[in-house]
């Protein structure tokens, strides 16, 4: 029997974020790693009578994936109403370019893609169990206060204290809500604003998890052994943690360069993320508190530096003082916002690496320098 937690999640998955109607066909395709999560979205359309058509994908280079993708395309004449496609993947995401080939004669406004990276049960038993209706009122009151402000003075019961300049009109915001928009993939779990710190300095506690952008069979978890990261003009100083493994993976994975950057100021606004999950998961993002990327940055192609690792370092909690105000945000407790959303911030906060470029911009999975392997924690390559 599957879990009860779980099952919500698909239902929400399937009502709230893809909106699926009977009419619509599903192209549902999947990695081995994510075979259990696709059989059960899969259960859960067939119940529903939609015509629901699977495919297996090799995570980062299939050969034959284009081709097996538009086997199963529906013509452009069948479509009654939408050509849904959903992507389930635990470490990585894939084949972005193909799949965008393989749509461009569709109409946009009839064809959603929703790609979910760290497939499995914490995505569908805490991550999706809330709307992306309530993410959007909870991300706008941030984005309102944030957008407009200065500095935020930032604290977290585990000892956090940091100073933040922030400069929204050179640096631009993500927000990442589940919201579908012609044109656009939606990234899945959802739940998050975040932009590049103009300026940050002080102590950064991690007491809930890590997700860095390589595949670990690592316990992400941080409470039994929190990180304290001393940052000085945006970059990582020093670090401390009690556990010895978990030292020699900083080690490993601040020793890149520019990795010691901040790359990243985020705020996780996903209420239904209350524990930490012990795999390597964008779940545990979006958990309601501040966290930290350190290296590679989320401004895109052409910023004033590339680094070749993405780490976020996650507290479980935080307060914020925005300005000169004495009354601070909860991020536990964010009262959404009625407002309309702002328009002018990025959706997307993990990108599709494309093996046959040069240059690999990939915040899902770092690849070994020949492009051809998972890159592992523990065997970085330079």
């Amino acid at each position: 029997m599957i879990d009860t937690r779980i099952w919500i999640g698909v239902q929400s998955l399937l009502d709230n974020y893809i909106q699926v109607k009977q009419e619509d066909i599903v192209v549902l395709a999947y990695a081995p790693d994510s075979s259990e999560s696709a059989a059960w979205v899969t259960a859960a359309l067939q119940m529903r009578e939609v015509d629901v058509r699977c495919l297996s994908m090799v995570p980062l280079r299939d050969p034959g994936f284009d081709q097996r993708f538009r086997s199963v395309l529906p013509g452009v004449a069948e479509l009654a109403r939408r050509l849904i496609v959903l992507t389930l993947e635990r470490d990585t995401m894939s084949h972005d370019r193909a799949i965008r080939a393989a749509l461009n004669d569709y109409d946009q406004n009839k064809c959603a893609v929703f790609r979910a990276i760290s497939a499995g049960e914490g995505l569908f038993a805490h991550a999706l169990r809330i709307s992306p209706g309530e993410l959007t009122g909870r991300n706008t009151a941030l984005l309102e206060r944030f957008m407009v402000a200065k500095s935020l003075r930032i604290e977290t019961a585990g000892g956090t204290r940091l100073r933040v300049g922030i400069d929204s009109s050179q640096y631009r915001w993500i927000s990442n809500r589940g919201i579908w928009r012609p044109g656009h993939f939606v990234i899945l779990p959802a739940g998050e604003v975040a932009t590049y710190p103009a300026s940050i300095e002080g102590v950064f506690v991690a007491d809930f998890a890590f997700n860095v952008n390589a595949i670990t069979e690592r316990d992400a978890r941080l409470s039994d052994h929190p990180i304290t990261v001393h940052i000085e003009r945006g970059r990582a100083v020093r670090y401390d943690c009690e556990d010895k493994e978990t030292m020699g993976f900083l080690t490993e994975s601040f020793d890149k360069y520019c990795a010691y950057n901040v790359g990243e100021l985020g705020f996780g606004t996903n209420m239904g993320v209350t524990v930490a999950d012990a795999l390597n998961s964008h779940v545990n993002e979006r958990r309601p508190g501040i966290h930290l990327g350190f290296g590679q940055h989320n401004q895109g192609a052409g910023f004033s530096y590339e680094c070749n690792i993405h780490l976020d370092l996650i507290a479980k909690d935080g307060i914020v003082w925005v300005d000169d105000a004495t009354t601070p945000i909860n991020l536990e407790d964010i009262s959404p916002s009625c407002g309309a959303h702002p328009t002018n911030s990025r959706d997307e906060d993990v990108f599709s690496p494309e093996l046959d470029d040069i240059e690999i911009d990939d915040c899902c999975g770092v690849l070994t320098s020949d492009g051809l392997r998972p890159f592992t924690v523990g065997a970085w390559a330079e």
